[in-house]
């Protein structure tokens, strides 16, 4: 996904979705490491944690499950709109929807990577969600 399509259908403004995508670019391929957070292993969770604060998206570094009862749930189209959260295995995994087709992630075999939703993931997504930035209790 190019950076200017996610700046074309994102969450967030242009500027921001730029930030995010870099700081996804620049990551693709680090190792996964469970309860890391960069900068050189990422688990899932320290993954979102760590892109988002490098686009000045500041919330506390905490579990997949955690980031879904901080977050607004995301219905329809919405949920391919680039900068979404997916969810996945039980609240236990969690990434950064690309588009319609994919999503980013902390993977603990390619570590960051690309993945389709067709295939392995289709059948283990619980939902999508959005951080809400307006929201004081996101925050902190």
């Amino acid at each position: 996904m190019a950076k200017t399509a996610a700046a074309r259908r994102s969450v967030y403004s242009p500027v921001v979705s730029n930030e995010i995508m870099n700081g996804i670019e620049a990551r693709l391929g680090i190792r996964y490491v469970y309860g890391s957070s960069g900068p050189n292993s990422y688990d899932c969770s320290g993954f979102i944690w760590s892109v988002f604060q490098d686009a000045g998206l500041l919330f506390t570094r905490t579990s997949a499950r955690s980031l879904w009862d901080m977050s607004t749930p995301v219905t329809g189209d919405d949920r391919f709109v680039f900068g979404t959260l997916v969810f996945m295995n039980q609240l236990g995994h969690i990434g950064i929807v690309a588009d319609e087709n994919g999503f980013y992630h902390a993977s603990r075999t390619k570590g960051i990577t690309y993945s389709p939703f067709k295939g392995y993931w289709e059948d283990r997504i619980v939902g999508y969600r959005r951080m809400d930035f307006d929201n004081p209790d996101t925050v902190r």
